[in-house]
């Protein structure tokens, strides 16, 4: 039997899709105010935090409804929207330095992703289990991408002889961004298709109960999760372009490098995809983390960066994409021992606090280059 738009909401509407629409309201009031008061801008910045969080609350439903391939891209893909976002919004507004702003936010987003989530999710497990075991063609297959588009991405750029400095030409930028493209897709038709039991939790039983829930979430908390997820997607990157310029006075205030911008950027993005991983790893479904946090480096640079380079070439803007020496030597360092980390199919807490180790030289060689 059909129902009206107003029977549907009145059924499926909870306090939970309101937060969105409130998020959305404190947006559209902030705008004309946020030059007038500190304290608008301190207000639109807790009202980001708790956009972020509704978003991807939304997007958890979503996922569970569809299952555990597409559910995790769901994540990957609505927290690279609101990177994307955050980027687009901050480079517009940026008076310098932004040519090299997504590079610094989507490569700070691969080292806290391959560093910082992992190795919580590591330790977390490693506390609670001792070892943990997960699927090696899975996690392989994941570190492979995500090496590759790195190397494409951020160290290419260096050694090209067309342009001076870390820069593509027009016609290699939009080679790279048509690469990162069909490579993602290529990845998602073999996450979810052709090698879908290589991302599936070791354990049958865990995949059991997930079933379950997906079964228990009715179709109408979806839909209005998914206008939930748009709505609070609209207000994240409204309120990043008001908070922008704060952010960058506190950069100045600290005496830190520009490049902190984008760490700065990457870590609000992530706060939430790192929640989520480190749950999964705390109810020993360690491969799911797994695919949440690589799935999640894999989409920030496979769908970043074309996006990027798009608005990049459309407003005549320089891009930088090249890393300098110091950078590249902490993604091969990280790349490396997450070779030897992801090739056993287990794992310990000692694995997990050696990754946190590069991730924290990572912070402070950031801030104190």
């Amino acid at each position: 039997m059909m129902i009206s738009a107003a029977q549907f909401v009145r059924k499926g509407f909870e306090p939970k899709h309101l937060i969105s629409i409130l998020c959305l309201i404190v947006f559209l009031i902030s705008q004309p105010l946020v030059g007038a008061s500190y304290w608008v801008s301190i207000m639109a910045a807790v009202f980001l935090g708790v956009a972020v969080m509704s978003s991807v609350h939304h997007a958890e439903i979503i996922a569970h409804k569809i299952g555990e391939g597409l559910g995790t891209l769901v994540l990957a893909l609505c927290v690279t929207i609101i990177e994307v976002g955050l980027i687009v919004s901050m480079m517009s507004q940026a008076e310098s330095g932004a040519s090299g702003l997504a590079r610094d936010t989507v490569f700070a987003a691969v080292m806290i992703i391959t560093n910082g989530i992992v190795a919580l999710c590591l330790i977390l497990g490693g506390l609670k289990y001792k070892e943990q075991e997960f699927q090696v063609q899975g996690s392989k297959s994941l570190l492979v991408v995500l090496v590759t588009l790195s190397m494409i991405v951020f160290v290419l750029p260096n050694y090209t002889t067309t342009t001076v400095g870390p820069t593509y030409n027009p016609a290699q930028l939009v080679f790279v961004a048509v690469i990162c493209v069909l490579l993602y897709l290529l990845f998602i038709f073999f996450q979810t298709t052709s090698h879908k039991a290589y991302f599936e939790p070791a354990g049958d039983e865990s995949l059991e109960g997930e079933q379950q829930v997906v079964h228990e979430i009715p179709a109408m908390d979806a839909w209005l999760s998914f206008i939930s997820l748009c709505v609070s997607l609209m207000s994240v990157i409204g309120l990043a372009k008001l908070i922008s310029p704060m952010i960058e006075s506190g950069i100045v205030y600290l005496g830190a490098p520009k490049a902190t911008v984008g760490l700065l950027i990457a870590a609000i993005v992530l706060l939430p995809e790192t929640w989520a991983a480190a749950s999964s790893a705390r109810a020993n479904r360690l491969q799911t983390s797994l695919n949440l946090a690589l799935g999640s480096g894999i989409a920030s640079i496979a769908l970043t960066v074309p996006v990027v380079i798009a608005y990049s070439l459309y407003e005549g803007r320089e891009l930088e994409l090249g890393l300098d020496p110091k950078n590249m030597v902490f993604m091969i360092t990280t790349f490396l021992v997450g070779a030897l980390t992801l090739g056993t199919g287990k794992s310990t807490l000692l694995q997990g606090a050696v990754h946190a180790v590069i991730l924290l030289a990572y912070f402070v060689m950031s801030f104190v280059p």
